[in-house]
């Protein structure tokens, strides 16, 4: 959903300035909600500004600049560690997807190496051998 254009709301606060019917007269004259018009005038009354506020709406990160940072630190010391290890190395409370996906925002990988030295690629069969029936039958 949008947010009312600037003009809509200046003209919904002048009108109720003027005095010019109910809070829900007003919201119907303009096809808004009583709730917006209450939210305008609440707004105007505490912060002296009736502008969207869509950057404080919704829900704060819990990683912030200063974590991305200590996370780099961590990572270059100890570059195998674990989400796990990573959240309780920086204090953090949050789920691990939530730390990697703020590692992938930043562009660090983890590549899985297997520890075992890499298996011999010789050939299994002696011999090649056709598909199909003719070669289970010896």
């Amino acid at each position: 959903m949008a947010a009312l254009s600037l003009d809509l709301r200046q003209r919904i606060i002048s009108t109720c300035d003027r005095g010019e019917g109910t809070q829900e007269q007003i919201a119907r004259r303009f096809g808004v909600s009583y709730g917006m018009v209450k939210k305008l005038l609440q707004q105007r009354r505490k912060t002296g500004c009736i502008k969207p506020r869509h950057h404080l709406a919704g829900r704060k990160k819990l990683i912030v600049a200063e974590h991305r940072i200590a996370i780099r630190q961590h990572l270059k010391r100890k570059p195998d560690m674990t989400l796990a290890e990573l959240r309780e190395a920086l204090g953090l409370k949050c789920t691990l997807p939530a730390i990697h996906y703020v590692l992938v925002d930043m562009g660090l990988t983890y590549k899985k190496r297997h520890s075992a030295p890499p298996s011999k690629t010789a050939k299994t069969s002696a011999r090649r051998v056709k598909g199909g029936s003719a070669s289970k039958a010896g």
